[in-house]
């Protein structure tokens, strides 16, 4: 029965019923819409991980300054 899971007939059939259901109309609008917010997402999540990089170098307490400090204290 299941092979190897999805073939192509299964994709087309999935975008028959898409075009069924959402019409061929909305079909564009729609897919620019996901494809607008998936752009977003990314840049989102690339500024979060610059973020936490940027992060992790100044309160890393193995650092030269940091270390510096501590021996001023003492």
């Amino acid at each position: 029965m299941l092979r190897n899971g999805l073939e192509p007939w299964h994709l087309l059939l999935v975008v028959v019923v898409a075009i069924l259901v959402f019409g061929s109309k909305k079909l564009p609008d729609t897919a620019r819409a996901l494809g607008k917010s998936m752009r977003i997402l990314k840049s989102e999540a690339r500024a979060m991980n610059d973020d936490e990089t940027v992060g992790a170098r100044t309160t890393d307490p193995a650092t030269p300054s940091a270390t510096a400090g501590r021996t001023a204290q003492s």
